[in-house]
């Protein structure tokens, strides 16, 4: 996640990033952004970059974890459907196409992106805790991957 060249990213043209919450800027089984997670969101408009928060998450404390993260969100995304992709770059003012998904799975995430015509950034999770359909989608990930790595 901190590995992500935002200037190479402004420099392509995006200009706001959709982000993933579980475990992309928070591991799964706990709350709070780590200090350096933190900073990176708050380097973004340094960066000339917009963020909204994307999740899959319909449970109420996705509210309180956008509000603890300073971003707003779109819950219930329904990823891999761009929809939740298109109301968020929308809510920005931008188009899909300036905008840079980042997320920690493939099949929702980058799928999901790739669908809303956005580019697409796959991190690694920021935790081996994972809901069971979760861990069933990592090895089909692994085998997609090939032994490519995503960004740390």
């Amino acid at each position: 996640m901190l590995a992500i060249d935002l200037a190479a990213l402004a420099a392509s043209g995006v200009k706001a990033l959709l982000l993933d919450i579980d475990n992309t800027l928070l591991p799964l089984d706990q709350s709070g952004l780590s200090p350096e997670i933190a900073s990176w969101i708050a380097s973004l408009p340094d960066a000339g970059l917009g963020a909204y928060l994307v999740s899959n998450n319909w449970h109420g404390h996705i509210h309180a974890r956008a509000d603890e993260i300073g971003l707003p969100v779109i819950a219930k995304a329904a990823k891999p459907l761009p929809f939740g992709f298109r109301a968020a770059a929308r809510a920005l003012g931008v188009s899909t196409r300036e905008c840079a998904v980042v997320g920690d799975q493939v099949f929702t995430d980058i799928l999901g992106g790739r669908l809303a015509g956005a580019t697409t950034v796959l991190v690694c999770p920021l935790s081996s805790t994972d809901l069971p359909h979760t861990l069933v989608l990592r090895r089909i990930e692994r085998v997609i991957m090939a032994g490519r790595r995503p960004t740390s």
